[in-house]
């Protein structure tokens, strides 16, 4: 078989494979689901994808399960390259987290990154630009640019650590408050994720390859559940606790550590998950893939966001 090569170019060629090779050795860090506008609206459709290469890229999920429709569930060989609705950069360096604050057409969009900036932007605003799909700086200006802040307007915040520990901090003083979990050097163990429950009486820590949870009106861990791989994210569902780590599973299980569910995800290493009102569930890691999941654990959509 003989190929035209009378308009061969090597430039672009390059350039095209350099560029593939970049999507797939990605880094999703974070996936965040959109506020409704309006809030009455329950189905989820907007989620916003935190990536390796500093981008934040906003998604429409009907969209993307309309596309999807002829790729089916692949875990990462064949998958869909996804064009985002807009994507900007937000970060020089990875963005390591991305969520929202507030409700409706007044809420923000926050998101961090290695730089050391917390950035953000109203969400209808960057949402609804009319300007080019791909958003530069001077078309997504920042609402509010932050370099290592030193003002919190919350009273507490919770911090996990290398030490092993997780501690309650307060914002006016800047002081420690409240320690949970033993100092113990030589476990080795330090915490990788943590997650309060609505109550705010659960606390769970990923530490290595196990789950600590804590009650924390009594002060006491009342459970430890191991897992086969190394915990990089983990969230409540009510007295549920959802887990995803290094490997291609999310986990589900109740507060007595008893397995309920795992369903297999599309990245080899999974380091995001996030859950809509609604009970989808989204979860990002490497290789740039995203895995959309229903409330029943069928694939919705799995994609990797195409960069800037």
């Amino acid at each position: 078989m003989y190929g035209d090569a009378t308009n061969w170019n090597e430039d672009e060629y390059r350039e095209a494979i350099l560029k593939e090779r970049e999507i797939q050795t990605r880094t999703v860090f974070r996936t965040a689901w959109a506020p409704p506008v309006p809030a009455r609206i329950p189905n989820p459709d907007a989620f916003v994808v935190a990536s390796s290469d500093g981008t934040l890229a906003f998604h429409s999920l009907n969209s993307l399960v309309s596309q999807s429709a002829s790729f089916g569930y692949s875990k990462g060989q064949d998958v869909m390259v996804a064009e985002p609705e807009r994507v900007v950069r937000a970060h020089d360096g990875p963005a390591y987290d991305v969520k929202f604050y507030g409700e409706d057409e007044d809420a923000l969009l926050l998101s961090c990154g290695d730089d050391g900036r917390v950035r953000g932007w109203r969400w209808k605003e960057f949402a609804e630009s009319e300007a080019s799909l791909h958003l530069e700086e001077n078309h997504a200006k920042p609402l509010i640019e932050l370099t290592n802040p030193q003002h919190n307007l919350l009273i507490q915040i919770l911090t996990g650590s290398e030490d092993g520990t997780a501690r309650i901090w307060d914002c006016k003083t800047g002081k420690c408050i409240r320690v949970i979990g033993s100092q113990d050097k030589k476990s080795g163990l330090h915490i990788s994720s943590i997650a309060l429950d609505g109550s705010e009486s659960w606390l769970v820590c990923g530490q290595g390859k196990s789950l600590a949870l804590w009650n924390l009106p009594a002060s006491e861990c009342v459970s430890t559940i191991s897992i086969p791989a190394h915990v990089q994210d983990v969230m409540f569902d009510e007295k549920q606790i959802l887990t995803v780590g290094a490997e291609p599973l999310l986990r589900r299980f109740d507060l007595n550590g008893a397995l309920l569910s795992q369903i297999h995800c599309a990245p080899c290493s999974v380091f995001s998950i996030s859950m809509h009102p609604a009970g989808v569930v989204a979860v990002g890691g490497y290789g740039g893939l995203v895995d959309v999941i229903s409330q029943f654990g069928s694939h919705l959509c799995t994609f990797r966001s195409s960069s800037l």
